[in-house]
């Protein structure tokens, strides 16, 4: 029942999402964290079990295991994409491949260019018909967002579609060279994925020996939800050194306040793409009960950060070192290190929450 619930909610969020393009961003992170974050895990659990059977053998095509285990026939040329989720548009043209995308969904905003190509919906109710009308060589979706139905009804239809499952920012980067062997972009991907790698690797060095921090990912303020530890979200935290105070199985727990109070985290996280509109939010927190007795918030001890670490894609990592300098300024005072842009970005977001 609470399955059904939620994706009334998100089908509505779909359907109406067209007529509120010029709505505020916080209306529209509102509506993304749904789609993101509102799939329970025992779905998500069945979504694999059930997955529509093996594709017959097409002549000319090759075969692929996708990554929720499902065997996937690709045509030997794919010239034409469809993606059903933001992180995988952001792939897609990260890799050079975005000539090749057909159409995507409503939420792909990133790059610009995605923003210009034919919709085919939202991602948890995408319109079947507007993605086979669009003639894709192969779909692709995500485990997190997409619905067991869509891939389905699409398979039924004869269209390929691999499925990704990201669960860490390593598997974000597995999920760079798989799409990369399907395509065939494996010269654009291997060295992508080594240099996020690599970046990933002089953050460690970076921050070796520091203590982690306590902190606390605001998904959602009402009611309070967070991460659990099996999301790609606290693999990110705990690779810019820290660990959230909530250590749940669930993948997105809702706690009490009762327990934050308790657990005191040392920062609070939000997710944001425009920082200086989320202070107003922060400043409505800081007139509410329970909120105005967390010691983070007292001490101006938040981050807001790019709202990046909420798509398992490339720019992950650009949020991960963003978090990692908000966590440990002490361990970039050196020259040598990350973008100074990157750097003032994470200053910006920390100073305009205090």
């Amino acid at each position: 029942m609470e399955f059904e619930s939620n994706l009334c909610i998100l089908n509505s969020a779909n359907t109406n999402f067209a007529k509120k393009r010029t709505a505020v961003p916080r209306l529209w992170r509102a509506l993304f964290l749904l789609l993101l974050f509102a799939m329970p895990a025992h779905a998500q659990t069945r979504f694999a079990r059930d997955s529509f059977g093996p594709q017959n053998a097409i002549p000319g095509s090759q075969p692929f295991t996708d990554e929720i285990g499902r065997h996937v026939e690709v045509p030997a040329t794919v010239k034409r994409i469809v993606s059903l989720a933001p992180n995988l548009t952001e792939i897609v043209f990260a890799l050079g491949e975005g000539d090749r995308l057909a159409g995507d969904t409503d939420f792909c905003d990133y790059p610009a260019e995605a923003t210009r190509k034919p919709r085919v919906g939202g991602p948890v109710n995408p319109n079947l018909e507007q993605v086979v009308a669009l003639s894709p060589d192969l779909v692709f979706a995500t485990k997190a967002i997409n619905r067991r139905e869509t891939v389905d009804g699409l398979a039924r239809l004869r269209v390929p579609v691999y499925v990704t499952d990201p669960h860490s920012v390593e598997d974000m980067i597995a999920s760079i060279e798989h799409i990369g062997k399907v395509l065939h972009a494996e010269k654009t991907a291997t060295p992508l994925a080594d240099g996020l790698r690599e970046r990933l690797s002089n953050l460690d060095r970076r921050i070796a020996g520091t203590v982690p921090r306590r902190v606390l990912f605001v998904v959602w303020t009402t009611p309070l939800i967070t991460v659990g530890r099996r999301t790609f979200i606290a693999d990110a935290l705990r690779r810019a050194g820290a660990l959230s105070v909530v250590d749940a199985k669930a993948e997105w727990p809702r706690v009490s306040f009762e327990e934050i109070l308790r657990l005191q985290p040392e920062f609070l996280v939000f997710a944001s793409a425009h920082a200086r509109e989320t202070q107003h939010d922060i400043d409505s927190l800081r007139t509410r009960q329970g909120w105005r007795e967390l010691d983070a918030l007292r001490r101006g001890n938040i981050v807001i950060v790019s709202d990046a670490i909420n798509r398992p894609a490339p720019r992950m990592v650009d949020a991960v070192e963003q978090l990692a300098r908000a966590f440990h300024s002490e361990s970039f005072a050196s020259q040598d290190g990350p973008s100074t842009a990157t750097l003032e970005i994470a200053q910006e977001a920390c100073a305009c929450a205090r």
